[in-house]
């Protein structure tokens, strides 16, 4: 049954579903709130029981919806964020079709026009060329900061991780990265680089990142979200 709730100031969509267990059970996944309860308990009970949750039921929420925010569809009538900002697919030209910031898009395609795979490649490829540019800048500036050269470094694909530094020196930072706020970023490569200095992750090594990356307890918290 498909109910809602007031909470924190949101309404909040969920669904209740009855079922022989003794307590009232909570469930946060990408499909939203699953409220399981007991055949007999009244909806007062449910009630009190999802104002009680509330700021952990909207935390919740809101980190799912981040996590979401990072997922990508082929399809013409989507978004593609690039630090942050949402980007489309527009045709500025006749046969020419690129990726525009979503407020300064002039015409819009006709959909069917691109196949899936067709949209795949040209969106991965852009964000492949985004990456590195900004990445580059980045390692140089914070590289900078940190009294060394800028290391070299290697787009990666990983699923759990952000970004590594192995013993050769060569940082690998995830190309999904370029999805997310500049600062996010500016976190992980003060941390990747930091590294180079301190292969582990002891208090030195964290007064490293702090030195060129003050807030770096806020962004750390911060990506949690995405994770």
């Amino acid at each position: 049954m498909l109910c809602s709730a007031r909470l924190n100031g949101q309404s909040i969509k969920y669904a209740l579903k009855r079922t022989k267990r003794r307590s009232i059970g909570l469930k946060i996944d990408g499909s939203g709130l699953m409220v399981s309860a007991p055949l007999t308990v009244p909806m007062a009970d449910v009630e009190t029981v999802l104002q009680d949750k509330a700021n952990w039921i909207t935390k919740k929420l809101d980190q799912w919806q981040d996590k979401k925010s990072l997922e990508l569809i082929w399809s013409i009538d989507s978004t593609f964020p690039l630090l942050g900002e949402p980007w489309v697919l527009s045709a500025e030209k006749p046969g020419e079709i690129k990726l525009v910031p979503l407020g300064k898009v002039n015409n819009k395609l006709a959909v069917g026009a691109l196949s899936e795979w067709l949209i795949e490649q040209l969106v991965m490829n852009w964000y492949q060329d985004k990456a590195i540019e900004c990445f580059e800048q980045r390692l140089t500036l914070y590289a900078q900061k940190l009294g060394i050269s800028r290391p070299p470094f290697r787009l990666s694909n990983a699923k759990t991780r952000w970004g590594s530094c192995n013993s050769r020196g060569v940082v690998h930072l995830n190309w999904r990265l370029i999805q997310m706020p500049l600062h996010l970023v500016d976190y992980i490569v003060a941390h990747e680089l930091s590294h180079l200095l301190e292969m582990n992750h002891s208090a030195v090594f964290w007064q490293r990142v702090k030195s060129i990356y003050p807030n770096y307890l806020d962004a750390r918290k911060e990506l949690k979200r995405y994770c």
